[in-house]
């Protein structure tokens, strides 16, 4: 996953595509504003892969996480509850 800082997203490539969530930082959370993925990655398990990464980051950077997008909340729901804000 890389943090792609100018545009406050982060993003998995997955072949010719890229998987994104869009985020802010603020008072020590992330907000997840918003995870994409292409229609043809959707139900591959790509989103999924890329929150496991951002869970990741955010437990290596002591921070809670904002889930914002309905998608994000679902899965730190049933993957990272120790992580919403």
């Amino acid at each position: 996953m890389h943090d792609n800082v100018e545009r406050s997203r982060f993003e998995l490539p997955v072949g010719d595509a890229i998987v994104y969530a869009d985020y802010r930082r603020q008072d020590g959370h992330l907000a997840i504003l918003y995870v994409y993925a292409p229609p043809a990655l959707r139900g591959t398990g790509a989103a999924g892969r890329l929150m496991a990464a951002v869970a990741a980051r955010a437990r290596a950077e002591g921070l809670t996480i904002r889930p914002l997008c309905g998608y994000a909340r679902s899965w730190l729901r049933a993957h990272g509850s120790d992580l919403l804000a």
